[in-house]
């Protein structure tokens, strides 16, 4: 199955097609989180691969190499993620593993293991006759160790391979990372055209769902559908002072989703009072503006703090108890 195009991804995926004429051996995708650029990357990766692929660079989407792809499983292809977010296999293969491996925290990092494994890969010959391609998403996770190797094969990149980097803060790359990839930079989309789209895919409230999403319009999609339910019964129990379905959490998914709602919270309430109008549609402004900013910046590190093992209901609790009283 070809991956689509976003209606306000034309303009860069005319970028990337106009770069295979002289390949360069390093992309780097950048931009807003949850504008598709994964979806961007995959496309590409894709056209590169495709055995039937056209005069314009669009992939059959019929041919073996479209077929592999789609399964997540072309012989030239190799997706590097943290463990948190790497493709599963089959439900039935994960039965077959170990409880005790199931039971192991993944990582959210990309670690040097899963770099250096790349150099076998991309130094062998390829099994289609095309590139091989290493699909890294995304690129901020790599750890320090991670991020020095793979400058190494950036440096000295093998014949007829090719890097994908996608980032949402590309910021947080090496600066010699940056500097040897070709940036395709993804904007964030114009509301009208976001707002079109999330209409057309029958998305209720688009409107408060896109402005609660800070304007990415695959976030505002995943929050207004059904599993992004608990969420908005998180907004409407913090808008009802509803504590005690706040502070029911029971695992680190949840904690970082009430985090979340209680830094939006927090700004909405500061953009308010400064500002005189709420961003993210959540809150009204407040005599404690300077408060809601501290606990706006108290709930930015919490959100991170939540990826790490704690106890779910204490944390919360905390996180409840330390809130500006207006």
């Amino acid at each position: 199955m070809i991956n689509i195009i976003y209606p306000w991804q034309k303009q860069a995926w005319e970028a990337m097609r106009g770069l295979r004429e002289r390949m360069p051996h390093a992309l780097l995708i950048h931009g807003a989180q949850g504008i598709g650029k994964l979806q961007l990357a995959e496309r590409f990766t894709q056209s590169l691969l495709c055995e039937a692929v056209d005069t314009a660079g669009e992939p059959c989407g019929e041919c073996p190499g479209c077929r592999w792809l789609g399964a997540s499983s072309h012989p030239d292809c190799r997706w590097v993620e943290p463990e948190a977010l790497a493709r599963q296999s089959a439900s039935a293969a994960e039965a077959d593993e170990p409880v005790a491996a199931r039971a192991t925290k993944p990582s959210l990092e990309i670690k040097v293991d899963q770099i250096r494994a790349l150099d076998d890969f991309l130094n062998l010959k390829s099994h289609r006759g095309g590139p091989r391609v290493a699909l890294i998403h995304p690129a901020e996770a790599m750890n320090p160790s991670a991020a020095n190797a793979l400058l190494k094969g950036l440096e000295e990149p093998p014949g007829r391979a090719m890097f994908i980097l996608v980032s949402h803060r590309p910021a947080r790359l090496l600066p010699t990372i940056r500097s040897r990839c070709v940036a395709v930079p993804v904007p964030m989309p114009d509301a009208g055209v976001s707002l079109a789209w999330l209409e057309s895919q029958g998305t209720r409230d688009a409107a408060a769902w896109l402005a609660f999403a800070s304007g990415s319009p695959l976030r505002a999609l995943q929050y207004a559908s059904e599993a992004g339910a608990t969420l908005a019964r998180r907004r409407q129990a913090l808008a009802a002072g509803d504590f005690d379905f706040l502070g029911a959490v029971n695992d680190r998914e949840q904690l970082e989703e009430l985090a979340e709602v209680l830094q939006r919270h927090a700004l909405d309430k500061a953009f308010a009072t400064y500002c005189g109008r709420a961003k993210y549609g959540t809150a009204a402004g407040s005599q404690e503006g300077a408060a809601w900013l501290r606990y706006a910046r108290l709930m930015g590190r919490n959100r991170a703090l939540a990826r790490h093992p704690l106890n779910p209901r204490l944390f919360a609790g905390e996180m409840l108890a330390t809130m500006p009283k207006d």
